[in-house]
C-alpha cells in the first residue's frame, strides 16, 4: 500500500487525510503541535463564505458542495466518536448595504435560499437586536458547527480508520530527490513517502519555498474572537453585519467575531480587538453587555488573494501536492476541498473542476532542484 504523509492536522489535514485513506493509502498526519488547535479550532464555524455574493464563484463552488456534504459527515461524527459537533442548521441574517439585485442574481446562480426581510421582521425574529442600517436577508440553509467539538471528533474518527497521527512534530521541509518528494524532514529526522500533501495553513508557503517553483501567495492573518456566556435562548441565529458577526451555541453561548489583521505570525490576543469586539458585540445586541465575557482568543488564518486556496500538484516536485489558503473560509470548504486533493494525489478525475485552484500562473516553475 502507498504511502502519504500529510503535513498538518489541522480541519483540511485531517479530512485530506481521511479522503485519501479511501483511495487506498496508508495515511500519516505530522502535526508540530497538537492536532486541530490552530485556525481550525479559533474559528467561529459558520459554514458558509461571509457576504458569499462578494466571492468568487471559485469560493461558492467549494463552499456549496461542501454545505451538501457537513450533515452527513456531522452525523457520522456523532454516531461514531460520541462527540457531538453541534452542527446547527439555524439560518443566518445579513444586513449590510450591498446591492439587492446583486444578492438577487447570487442566489439565483447558486440556486440558494435568501429572502429580503424588513425591519420589523428582523427585530421580531431577534428579540432585542439593534440592528444597523442596511438591507436585511435572511438565508435560511445556513447552518454553524462548534469547532472545537468538531476537531475533537475528528481526530478520533480519522484514527479510527486507520490514519495515524503524529503529533509534536515539526516539519522542517520537503525532502526531495531527482525531481520528486520523497517524504517530509522533521525535527526527529526525516520520513519517507510516496506522496506528501502540504496543509500546513498559514505556514504553507515557509515549507513550499526553494522547491523549484514560487509557494502561492499565502499569508498568516490573524483573527480574534470573543465568547459571551448569556442564559440559552438569547440568539438563535448567525447574525452577520459589516466586518462582524455573532454566532449562538446549543448552550447559549454567543460567539462575537471578528478581527481582521496584518500582524504576521504573532497570535497574541490584544486589549484593542478586545474592546472593538465587545463593543461591536453589545451594540448589536445590548444585552450582551450584561451578561460575562468567558474567553477571548486568537488563531492565524491562511491568507491568500481573492480567498482562492491552491489545491493542486506542485509545478516542480512530482509527488507533491498543497491544499492551502483557504483564509476565513477554511471550515466550510474544507470536506470539498479534501476530496479535491485527495483525487488529485490518487490521480483520478477529480468530482470538482481542479482548475480555478491550480497553482498560481505567476508563480512560474524554476529549475528543479537537485535533492538531498
Amino acid at each position: 500500500m502507498p504511502h502519504a504523509l500529510i503535513a498538518g492536522g489541522g480541519l483540511i489535514g485531517l479530512l485530506t487525510a481521511r479522503e485519501v485513506r479511501a483511495r487506498g493509502f496508508d495515511v500519516t498526519v505530522v502535526e508540530r503541535g497538537a492536532c486541530g488547535r490552530e485556525a481550525s479550532w479559533a474559528g467561529g464555524g459558520i459554514l458558509s463564505p461571509l457576504h458569499p455574493w462578494r466571492f468568487p464563484d471559485a469560493v461558492n463552488t467549494l463552499a456549496a458542495h461542501s454545505q451538501a456534504i457537513w450533515p452527513g459527515l456531522a452525523e457520522t461524527l456523532r454516531e461514531r466518536t460520541g462527540v457531538d459537533p453541534e452542527y446547527r442548521p439555524g439560518g443566518m441574517i445579513v444586513i449590510d448595504e450591498d446591492d439587492p439585485d446583486e444578492v438577487r442574481a447570487w442566489a439565483e446562480r447558486q440556486r440558494v435560499a435568501a429572502t429580503p426581510l424588513a425591519r420589523g421582521q428582523l427585530t421580531a425574529m431577534v428579540a432585542g437586536l439593534r440592528p444597523p442600517a442596511g438591507h436585511c436577508w435572511l438565508l435560511p440553509d445556513i447552518a454553524s458547527i462548534r469547532n472545537p467539538r468538531l476537531l475533537r471528533a475528528l481526530i478520533a474518527l480519522a484514527v479510527g480508520e486507520g490514519v495515524s497521527v503524529l503529533e509534536q512534530t515539526a516539519v522542517t521541509g520537503v525532502a526531495h530527490a531527482n525531481g520528486r518528494a520523497i517524504g517530509l524532514d522533521t525535527a526527529g529526522g526525516r520520513i519517507d513517502a510516496d506522496a506528501v500533501v502540504i496543509c500546513t495553513g498559514a505556514w504553507s508557503a515557509g515549507l513550499l519555498g526553494g522547491l523549484g517553483a514560487e509557494p502561492p501567495g499565502i499569508r498568516p492573518v490573524r483573527g480574534q474572537m470573543l465568547a459571551f456566556a448569556p442564559p440559552p435562548g438569547l440568539l438563535e441565529r448567525i447574525v452577520l453585519t459589516e466586518g462582524h458577526y455573532l454566532i449562538p451555541r446549543a448552550d447559549g453561548t454567543v460567539l462575537a467575531g471578528s478581527t481582521v489583521e496584518e500582524a504576521g505570525f504573532d497570535a497574541t490576543p490584544t486589549t484593542s480587538a478586545r474592546a472593538e469586539l465587545f463593543d461591536a458585540a453589545t451594540c448589536l445586541l445590548p444585552a450582551l453587555s450584561e451578561v460575562p465575557v468567558r474567553a477571548h482568543w486568537a488563531g492565524l488564518r491562511p491568507g491568500s488573494d481573492d480567498g482562492i486556496p491552491t489545491i493542486a500538484p506542485h509545478p516542480a516536485l512530482a509527488g507533491l501536492w498543497v491544499s492551502a489558503g483557504h483564509f476565513r473560509n477554511g471550515i466550510v470548504t474544507a470536506p470539498a476541498s479534501a476530496g479535491l486533493a485527495a483525487d488529485l494525489v490518487a490521480g483520478r478525475k477529480p468530482a470538482l473542476d481542479p482548475a480555478p485552484y491550480r497553482w498560481p500562473p505567476a508563480a512560474a516553475a524554476r529549475p528543479t532542484p537537485a535533492g538531498d
